[in-house]
Formats: structure tokens, C-alpha cells, sequence
């Protein structure tokens, strides 16, 4: 039995090296896509991933950064791009040999010659031709991490979208509380005014109850306009992985740009999109997988020739032999119920689903482009004309004040120029919201939403 003890710490040496003590052989973790926060394609160098509010003013990249650091989503497709990482590393392991061991000890008790059998045994089994059935594998776990990887970068973009939206959104209603104060301190100016000359006997009763209704209104739609605000600082908050509460401030609304022009034509828009959307490349890699999958079923069919090798010990009653063996295996699948011919069925109609998923989402991506494209047109449309409209809404209103207080102008007049500059400037507001928005989905829509969206406006991009 003195070769019992050497061949078990042989085994417990060697095992580890086998059985995953080399944490990755393969390399499969250069094979996974980064981590989705905080660095993406157009962010320059590394930063740490953000946790807590800046002590500075929020900006809309600081917005991003948390979300995207903070959201669970983040972490459940870059687990699941690491998931199919490994896989692939499965698939690889089946070109390589396997190293088995085993023991046993036996002991057989008669009247007259009592002995114990013990046995031990290495084996090297080594699968060399299998006619394509590991190259499949290895294809179709290549092309479920590229699904993976494609997976994660949609993810991204859209939680992306989704922080800048409420970030903006958050950004207009505190626009809009600025808008309703001005609103109403023009609106007490106006009380002011027909008080005065109801005092002096210049205007009747009705001109000052006008008045006072109309500063009324403006106080309650600044009260609202605050509850408004206070619930986008919240939901913001939310979205950014913190408690509702917690006190944001966010940075100045941006001027509107000077020039919103973007050049290319929607048919250029669909093209790119079409060759960049993650979601569409994911599909892609799903049916290249699919039809990697065909390959795998019909080569399951086929023949396989495997070597296995290796040396053997046994001790019975005092008896040593040793031995060793080596040999080749083929194996000839000939009868299995059809078992080949559905799994290559089954195979081939999966690819066929894979397929048209595919086709359906290029469709669903023109369509989202040409309905991004043509809001972020109406949009910088309406970005052009509300800053006109705010413009004469500013000089009519200075007008009927100025005609009011002389005594030629109705207080009517007065309070309908400035209802409507407090509307021209709420639409100017969500012009700039849709702006910013419509902008940011036409660039998810491309597939190319990602940090420089946040830098100044180059020429031809979105």
C-alpha cells in the first residue's frame, strides 16, 4: 500500500491547477465589455465611480455618472456579459485533455485468508476528432458574449436617455418657477398700477378687481410651478439612486444654442444607425449563434475518436501489479431515435426566429430614427420661433403697461400682453426641453448616444 499515499498527494497537488486553480486560463475577462459606468466611448480617461452628489452644482454629466454608477441595471448586464465570458471559456476547454483519478479499497473477509484489494488509476482522455462539434460550441458562445456585450451597450444608452431626460426635465421646471415668479411680479406691478389710479379716481372698480384676480392667478401658478419642481428634484433624486429628499442643486439652464442646424439627411441617419444600434447587433450576434447551433446539432450526429491513456496500481493479498494503457476510441452514432434529426429541426427553426427578430428591429430602428429626426426638426423649429415669440411677447407687454399708466390703454389690454408673455416664455421653456430631449433620442436612436452629446454642438452630429 506504500504507493496509495504518493498517488494521493500527487492528486491533491495537481488537481487544484486542473479543477480552477488558475483563475482564467483563457483570458475570458478580457473578453467581457468594460463596466458601463462611469467611462464610455467619447469620455476621456478613467474616473472612479461615482456615489455621492458633487459639492458643486449638479450638471448633466454628473447626472449620467450616477445613474448609470447607481442603477442595479448596470450591474445585472455587465454580470451577465462576465456570465457569457466564461462560457466561452467552457467551450474552449473541450479542445484540451481531461485528467481523471481514481481510488478503492476493498476488503473481503473469508474463514480462512482475510485480504484487502486497493486500486488506484490516472486517466488521460483526450476527444481528437469530432467533426465540428467544439468549433460550433466555441462559435455559438462567441456570438452569445457579442449578444452579451451588444446587450449592455443598449442598456447603457437607454438608462443614459433616461437620466438626461429627467435631468432635464428638472432642469425646465425650475425654468418654470423663474417664468412664474416674473410672471407674478409683473402681475403685482399691474395691481399696483390700477390701484393707483383707482385711487386718484382714474379707473373703476373693475379695473382693480381685474388686476387683483390676474396677481391671484400668477401666485397660484408660481405655487404650482414649485410643487412641480420640488417633485422633478425628486424624481430625479430616484433616479440617480438616492432618497427622494435629498436636496439637489442643479446647475443653470444653458442658453439656447446659436446654431442648431445638424446636416445629415435621415436616409444617412438610418444607414448609420443601422450599422451601430446595439440592439440590432445584438439580434445579429443571436442569429449568427442560432446558426452556429445548426452546426452543433448536425455534428452531434457524427462520429468521434477519442485517445485515452494512462497508468494503473493494484495491491491484492500482498500482490503488486502495476500497468499502464493507452487507446483510441471511435465512436459511430448510428441509431438514437432521430434524436439528431429534431435537434437539427428544432436548430434550424430557432435560427429562423433569430432571423426575423432580427429583421423586425431594422425595421423598428427606421422607424425610431425618422421619429426622432423629425421631432428633434420640429423641435429646432419651434427652439427658433418661440425665442421670436418671447421677444414680441416682452415688447407688447412693455407697451400696455406703459399705455396703461398714461391713460390710453385698458387694463384688459395690460393683462391679456402679459398672460401672454407668461405663455411665451413657458413655451420657450419646453422648446429648450424638447430640444435637449429630441437631441439626446435621435443620438440613442443612431446608437451613438454617449458623453460628447454633452459637449459643444459640432457640426453635422445631432
Amino acid at each position: 500500500m506504500r504507493f496509495l499515499p504518493c498517488f494521493f498527494l500527487l492528486t491533491v497537488a495537481f488537481a487544484p491547477a486542473w479543477a480552477g486553480g488558475l483563475a482564467d486560463p483563457f483570458d475570458t475577462e478580457a473578453m467581457a465589455p468594460l463596466k458601463p459606468s462611469p467611462r464610455l466611448a467619447a469620455r476621456v480617461g478613467e474616473a472612479p465611480c461615482a456615489t455621492a452628489l458633487p459639492a458643486t452644482a449638479l450638471t448633466a454629466v454628473d447626472a449620467v455618472d450616477l445613474a448609470l454608477c447607481n442603477h442595479p441595471q448596470t450591474r445585472e448586464v455587465w454580470a451577465s456579459a462576465r456570465v457569457q465570458a466564461a462560457l466561452v471559456g467552457v467551450a474552449q476547454g473541450g479542445w484540451l485533455p481531461s485528467l481523471d483519478a481514481s481510488a478503492g479499497a476493498t476488503r473481503f473477509q473469508n474463514e480462512n485468508n482475510p485480504f484487502t484489494r486497493t486500486s488506484a488509476a490516472l486517466t488521460l482522455s483526450w476527444l481528437l476528432v469530432d467533426f465540428g462539434q467544439r468549433s460550433a460550441n466555441v462559435e455559438n458562445a462567441r456570438q452569445l458574449l457579442n449578444a452579451a456585450a451588444a446587450t449592455q451597450d443598449a442598456t447603457v444608452q437607454t438608462l443614459f436617455l433616461a437620466a438626461l431626460q429627467t435631468y432635464y426635465a428638472a432642469q425646465a421646471t425650475q425654468a418654470a418657477v423663474v417664468s412664474a415668479n416674473e410672471a407674478e411680479r409683473a402681475a403685482g406691478e399691474s395691481y399696483r398700477a390700477a390701484d393707483a389710479r383707482y385711487a386718484v379716481g382714474v379707473a373703476t372698480p373693475a379695473d382693480r378687481l381685474q388686476a387683483q384676480t390676474a396677481l391671484s392667478q400668477a401666485t397660484l401658478n408660481r405655487i404650482r410651478a414649485e410643487g412641480e419642481a420640488r417633485n422633478a428634484l425628486g424624481a430625479l433624486a430616484n433616479a440617480l439612486g438616492f432618497a427622494a429628499q435629498q436636496r439637489i442643486v442643479l446647475a443653470e439652464l444653458p442658453a439656447a444654442p446659436a446654431d442648431t442646424v445638424f446636416q445629415k439627411e435621415v436616409d444617412a441617419l438610418i444607414g448609420e444607425a443601422q450599422a451601430r444600434r446595439p440592439d440590432l447587433r445584438a439580434a445579429e450576434a443571436q442569429l449568427k449563434a442560432a446558426e452556429a447551433g445548426v452546426d452543433l446539432a448536425r455534428a452531434q450526429g457524427r462520429p468521434t475518436l477519442s485517445l485515452a491513456a494512462g497508468p494503473s496500481w493494484q495491491e491484492s493479498a500482498g500482490v503488486i501489479t502495476q500497468g499502464n494503457s493507452i487507446g483510441l476510441s471511435l465512436n459511430v452514432p448510428l441509431f438514437a431515435g432521430f434524436d439528431t434529426a429534431y435537434r437539427v429541426r428544432s436548430a434550424a427553426a430557432q435560427a429562423e426566429v433569430r432571423a426575423a427578430q432580427r429583421d423586425r428591429i431594422k425595421n423598428q430602428v427606421a422607424l425610431d430614427v425618422w421619429r426622432a429626426y423629425q421631432s428633434l426638426t420640429t423641435a429646432t423649429q419651434s427652439l427658433k420661433t418661440t425665442a421670436d415669440l418671447v421677444a414680441s411677447a416682452e415688447q407688447s407687454a412693455k407697451v400696455a403697461l406703459g399705455r396703461y399708466k398714461a391713460g390710453v390703454g385698458t387694463v384688459l389690454d395690460l393683462l391679456t400682453a402679459q398672460s401672454a408673455l407668461a405663455g411665451a416664455r413657458l413655451q420657450r421653456i419646453q422648446a429648450q426641453l424638447d430640444w435637449n430631449v429630441y437631441r439626446a433620442t435621435l443620438a440613442q436612436a443612431i446608437g451613438a448616444l454617449d458623453y460628447s452629446l454633452l459637449q459643444p454642438a459640432a457640426e453635422g452630429r445631432p
